[in-house]
């Protein structure tokens, strides 16, 4: 399974200020991975996920972004 850092809590600025959400399928896209990929990083706890009513997941859009640009390149396929 590829490693991307937990997140940064320290992190403070426009990065993790971005509230827009984000599905399991759109950060699968950022990070070229699969859906299921993301879920396993969410339960995992490398990615903060939040859960919808209806118990999807969505991420925080700045903290996805965070995340990306830490891993630098490091994440290859699920």
């Amino acid at each position: 399974m590829p490693s991307i850092p937990l997140r940064e809590t320290s992190v403070v600025g426009e990065n993790v200020a971005d509230e827009t959400l984000l599905t399991p399928s759109e950060v699968a896209g950022l990070f070229r991975v699969s859906p299921k990929t993301v879920t396993r990083w969410a339960r995992a706890g490398k990615l903060t996920a939040m859960k919808t009513l209806g118990g999807h997941r969505r991420f925080r859009a700045g903290e996805v972004r965070v995340a990306l640009t830490s891993a630098g390149g490091q994440v290859e396929g699920s």
